[in-house]
């Protein structure tokens, strides 16, 4: 079933991209990314599952001979995020379908479209009845009833922490598995021996691409004081090149914000921190374009520990820059917070690479560059999450193990 769905939506890639589209505005050459991830998901489980066993488990008494086994949990409810429709999709459709969990997705109300087209797409190729099943509505009330049901034996989220919270109380009416993707205080480090072109080509690629809608995008960025001229120089040369805009013209590289109301979140904070002492580099316009819910690509300085765009997750546009120049120091302030989804840390010296990699407190320490794909695990740690999205390891989530143990 895995593989024909798989086929299916590979014939229906232009319609899949289109809702992508429509539904959350971004350029259309980024909804390959998205459409492409649930291509990757659907073939990398129904390939994983054939390795996926229990582990073998001896007897260091000799006395007994153990059997491990595993079966599927059972319903899964997956309550997915509106910033790659698709992608999150492809998080949780992989590994339920490779376990044999039948699932309810609830996508959000902002993009639900092609949640919707899957959806038709498996109706279409004669998939069982009720081993996929879709739907949208009110995110309180359709999720807290879904939560509260003693039908589902996990619930699984990719969503903000706030929202983790309220699912899991909706959720405690009984035992349920949870697994979820939560947001994130991300730190981007760079040190005084940094690839400066290459830290800032990523940092601007994860910043304005999706017009920085990314659970993983950067959130407070630390340059060391010796690079942060030249580093900034680089930013805003590169920041300079975004075009905002809706359509397939390919020379758009950033869309709109998702809705109104997160524009004016993001500029809250914006303007909130320049109040208070942060300087406007590029940007920081409220609507550029006068129309939709734009929000230009931005730069500020001067931002401090103090301010809310320092300590809540910004989920738009902007760099936000605080320079340091000690290495302790600068590894206390990233992991001042109760979050722990992605790090991100440059350096051109080994031994201090490892300091960070050993002593950062995030789910995912990136050094150097990025990398994310459906075989590596995707997981947060502390507020940032339970369980793990991606990779072999999120196949744990959806069984449950048994133990056999005959004696001898």
């Amino acid at each position: 079933w895995m593989r024909l769905l798989r086929k299916e939506i590979i014939c229906h890639e232009d319609e899949l991209r289109k809702a992508i589209h429509v539904e959350t505005g971004k350029p259309w050459q980024a909804t390959q990314e998205d459409y492409q991830l649930l291509i990757d998901s659907l073939e990398f489980y129904a390939e994983e599952i054939k390795r996926y066993a229990p582990p073998t488990l001896n007897d260091i008494d000799k006395t007994h001979r153990h059997i491990l086994t595993h079966s599927p949990v059972g319903v899964v409810v997956a309550y997915l995020s509106w910033n790659f429709p698709l992608l999150n999709l492809g998080y949780k459709l992989g590994p339920a379908l490779a376990s044999g969990c039948p699932i309810i997705l609830k996508p959000s109300l902002k993009a639900p479209l092609s949640a919707y087209l899957v959806g038709a797409i498996c109706h279409k190729i004669g998939l069982p009845k009720g081993l996929v099943n879709i739907i949208a509505g009110d995110d309180a009330e359709v999720g807290n009833y879904l939560s509260s049901s003693p039908i589902p034996a996990m619930l699984t989220l990719i969503g903000s922490i706030n929202t983790g919270v309220k699912i899991m109380q909706a959720g405690a009416t009984t035992i349920k598995r949870y697994s979820m993707e939560l947001g994130g205080n991300t730190p981007y480090i760079i040190l005084d021996d940094a690839n400066l072109d290459k830290a800032a080509e990523i940092l601007v690629a994860l910043k304005y691409g999706n017009s920085g809608q990314i659970c993983v995008a950067p959130n407070r960025v630390f340059v060391h004081s010796e690079v942060k001229d030249a580093f900034i120089g680089k930013v805003l040369a590169l920041t300079q090149k975004m075009k905002l805009g809706f359509g397939s013209d390919e020379s758009i590289t950033m869309g709109p914000i998702i809705d109104k109301e997160s524009r004016q979140r993001i500029h809250h904070l914006v303007s909130e921190s320049v109040a208070q002492g942060a300087n406007i580099l590029a940007g920081g316009e409220f609507n550029p374009l006068e129309i939709g819910s734009f929000y230009p690509p931005t730069v500020i300085t001067g931002v401090t520990p103090e301010m809310s765009i320092y300590q809540e997750e910004i989920f738009g546009p902007v760099i936000s820059i605080i320079d340091f120049t000690d290495d302790e120091h600068v590894l206390e302030l990233a992991n001042d917070t109760d979050t722990g989804l992605a790090s991100y840390v440059f350096t051109a010296n080994q031994t201090r690479a490892d300091f960070f990699a050993e002593f950062l407190e995030f789910g995912e320490i990136q050094i150097n560059g990025i990398k994310y794909a459906i075989d590596l695990p995707h997981v947060g740690i502390k507020q940032s999450g339970i369980g793990c999205d991606c990779s072999r390891y999120a196949l744990d989530d959806y069984f449950a193990l048994t133990r056999i143990s005959q004696a001898l």
